[in-house]
């Protein structure tokens, strides 16, 4: 087995680095660590470890949004009620809804595209 500290980033192609950096500051608050470039950023949750890197790399361009066998990638709430503020917020920074409901009772998730296409499960 080999012994890790968890999972160290997730690499997003993006089609406008601009209209992703502003939907993932303002829908999930990351804040920017470091650029490599001008095409490519890394964001991470306030006090903790977890990276996205979001790259405008117009050779991969077509590869936006394509899951390429990764389904969807997931967010924690802080609290249950979270999920309608949460909703609402990724709809008027330019996400959509793709489902809501429940993996089991009291189990709540919401499934969400940003503007890329990229599947996120939202989640208490």
């Amino acid at each position: 087995m080999i012994r890790t500290r968890g999972l160290t980033h997730i690499h997003l192609v993006v089609r406008d680095l601009d209209r992703s950096l502003a939907f993932y500051k303002r829908v999930f608050g990351l804040e920017e660590r470091f650029r490599e470039g001008r095409h490519m950023v890394f964001l991470n949750t306030p006090a903790t470890h977890d990276l996205i890197t979001l790259n405008e790399d117009h050779d991969e361009a077509q590869m936006a949004g394509v899951n390429g066998g990764v389904n969807h990638f997931g967010f924690r709430l802080s609290e249950v009620s979270d999920l309608d503020t949460a909703i609402k917020e990724v709809e008027a920074a330019g996400g959509t809804l793709i489902q809501r409901g429940e993996h089991a009772p009291g189990v709540p998730f919401a499934y969400i595209k940003d503007p890329d296409g990229y599947v996120i499960e939202l989640s208490p």
